[in-house]
């Protein structure tokens, strides 16, 4: 670790059993304003002073066993309740309706050869014949001239 960016430059050449028992106005960024405020507020006159803080060392063990803790058993319990519900209720495989009162095509359209190209082609020219009193296809699914 290069020492000379941690602590001021009237610093550089102290060893670390030195720089312990040094104020902190040693450490770069600290002024005498801070450290007169960390000796008012916490008794803390040298850089030893301070890495014995029994609040530093708290704050440094949240922080250290924050970032290996893992998300409550029930929080991801509810979070994938929540995901599996939203995806029940709008599935993504769901096809765009565009009028909802549409449920299916009564007359094949011109591209579709109903009777080679549907399984169940008969039965649906028979529900069209009786919806349309005549036959909406020819017998090859063409359309028949002059009629729907």
């Amino acid at each position: 670790m290069n020492i000379q960016i941690i602590v001021n430059d009237t610093h550089h050449d102290k060893c670390f059993r030195e720089l312990v028992n040094a104020p902190v106005t040693a450490l770069r960024g600290v002024t005498e304003q801070q450290a007169a405020a960390l000796r008012d507020a916490f008794g803390i006159s040298t850089i030893g002073d301070l890495a014995e803080l029994k609040v530093v060392k708290w704050a440094r063990a949240i922080r250290t066993m924050a970032s290996a803790e893992t998300e409550p058993r029930e929080s991801v319990a509810k979070e994938t309740l929540i995901d599996d519900a939203v995806e029940m209720t709008f599935p993504a495989s769901d096809p765009v309706s565009i009028e909802s009162s549409i449920t299916r095509i009564e007359v094949a359209p011109d591209k579709v050869d109903a009777s080679t190209d549907h399984q169940y082609a008969t039965t649906i020219e028979a529900h069209n014949e009786e919806a349309l009193g005549h036959r909406a296809l020819g017998q090859g699914g063409e359309r028949k001239a002059g009629e729907a």
